[in-house]
């Protein structure tokens, strides 16, 4: 499986805290092997964001992402409240 990562995402996983960044890469290394994992929660995103998917990261933080046949491309990152 391909992964990408847009520039919004880019920008805004730069900025957030360090320890959200290393909560990332562990539950990107969860979701490769199950993207369905318990702890992930992957749904699919409803309304003006229809079409994207969504993963916890931390009791607040999520990923949001694209998906297609072999590849994910996170689109963006942020708390719940950023994104909703």
């Amino acid at each position: 499986m391909d992964i990408m990562y847009s520039r919004r995402f880019m920008k805004t996983f730069k900025k957030c805290p360090v320890t959200i960044q290393i909560a990332f890469r562990n539950r990107l290394a969860l979701f490769l092997k199950n993207p369905f994992h318990d702890l992930l929660n992957n749904h699919a995103l409803s309304g003006h964001l229809q079409g994207l998917r969504s993963i916890n990261i931390t009791g607040d933080w999520r990923a949001m992402f694209e998906q297609s046949h072999d590849s994910v491309c996170f689109v963006d990152f942020g708390t719940h409240s950023q994104l909703y």
